[in-house]
């Protein structure tokens, strides 16, 4: 879907999906497991060089795959998630 390449970072029960591009991280999007199939989308952050170049719906975007691939559910609570979601209802699958 984008030119971004993202990437997934896991430790226990936190968790990120980062944009890297020559050394720097440009994008992140952090996440907290709930459970055994929740994860919660608790802060988006992207980069100012990245602003306006779809960055961060493809971090959410990536987040939604992975939870469709792991059978969870995705309970968006940073603002720019839930608006996100809210204009995307092929992710309502998987909205919790």
């Amino acid at each position: 879907m984008s030119q971004h390449a993202i990437t997934r970072e896991s430790d226990g029960h936190k968790g990120a999906f980062v944009i890297d591009r020559d050394g720097a991280r440009l994008a992140t999007m952090t996440y907290t497991t709930a459970g055994d199939d929740v994860i919660i989308i608790d802060h988006t952050e992207v980069s100012d060089t990245l602003r306006g170049t779809g960055a961060g719906k493809a971090l959410v975007t990536a987040a939604v795959e992975w939870a469709r691939a792991e059978h969870k559910h995705v309970m968006p609570l940073c603002p720019f998630a839930k608006a996100i979601f809210d204009k995307t209802p092929d992710f309502a699958d998987v909205r919790r």
